[in-house]
């Protein structure tokens, strides 16, 4: 049976990651407290932002930019906006 942890994005009990796939104390607190699916949400949203913003994870300030908007997504409850990004209907 999977893991099942309280994910704070979905607000329900869900199936947890199955390791930590984060590094550090964000990492920690992603697997308590969010599930496979709210983190394959993220993955979409975080391939977005890099492909429209054109981010490069070698520069600090681009990996500190997806950190910031990874924690208010997961944890805050804030959507990931792209300036004229228009969903396929």
């Amino acid at each position: 049976m999977a893991r099942q942890v309280y994910c704070e994005y979905l607000k329900k009990e869900s199936a947890g990651l199955d390791f930590q796939l984060y590094p550090g104390e964000i990492g920690t607190r992603i697997f308590n407290n969010i599930s496979k699916e709210a983190w394959a949400e993220w993955q979409k949203k975080q391939v977005m932002l890099i492909n429209e913003h054109k981010l490069s994870m070698i520069n600090p300030e681009h990996r500190e930019l997806l950190e910031t908007t990874m924690v208010g997504f997961l944890f805050e409850g804030k959507d990931v906006e792209i300036e004229g990004y228009v969903p396929k209907k």
